[in-house]
């Protein structure tokens, strides 16, 4: 990813040196402009937009040697990078042709999954969430004769059901409606 970001800077910085060059070879006018302003303008376009995606590529090397998520400033620059690509390939698909637009399709996806895939809190992959043994709502172990393990087939402690013997609460939802509680062997 990285060093397709920077070989887009270069490229961009390139493009934009050698058009602001023809520009001001050519003294080539745009509605009246002066040209050595649009050849100026040109050149330092282009070195503002290699910088920026120098430095996204600069991001990207170091989410992959840190093996981290981008945070912060990082972040929003690969954020902003992402929607720069979709925008250039909207445009690249009138002005330029398909594959234009699909060297900027293929960026943006690279630049959407380098953010995706390090889009954890802790950055372990292999680890699942959910509470630890012994916490509440976690696996409890066996605290006695006639304990039943916890888990989702496990009885509640829901007052709205009655249970053996008690009666049924004034207020509940009549019986055809509600799920009998599960019995353990």
């Amino acid at each position: 990813m990285a060093v397709v970001l920077l070989a887009e800077a270069v490229l961009v910085a390139a493009v934009n040196w050698i058009m602001g060059t023809v520009v001001d070879r050519q003294h080539m006018s745009l509605a009246g402009l002066d040209p050595s302003v649009m050849a100026t303008s040109s050149k330092v376009g282009g070195i503002v937009f290699g910088a920026y995606f120098a430095l996204c590529a600069l991001v990207a090397l170091l989410v992959a040697v840190r093996d981290r998520a981008p945070a912060g400033f990082g972040r929003v620059l690969l954020i902003s990078a992402a929607v720069v690509h979709g925008l250039l390939g909207a445009f690249a698909w009138g002005l330029v042709g398909w594959t234009a637009f699909l060297f900027m399709v293929v960026v943006l996806g690279l630049i959407v999954l380098l953010l995706m895939t390090y889009d954890r809190a802790d950055g372990s992959q292999g680890a699942a969430p959910g509470p630890a043994p012994g916490a509440a709502g976690g696996p409890a172990t066996r605290a006695g004769p006639g304990a039943s393990p916890a888990g989702a087939d496990a009885p509640t402690d829901r007052t709205d059901q009655p249970r053996d013997g008690d009666e049924e609460p004034q207020d509940s939802v009549p019986a055809q409606f509600t799920r009998p509680a599960p019995t353990t062997p």
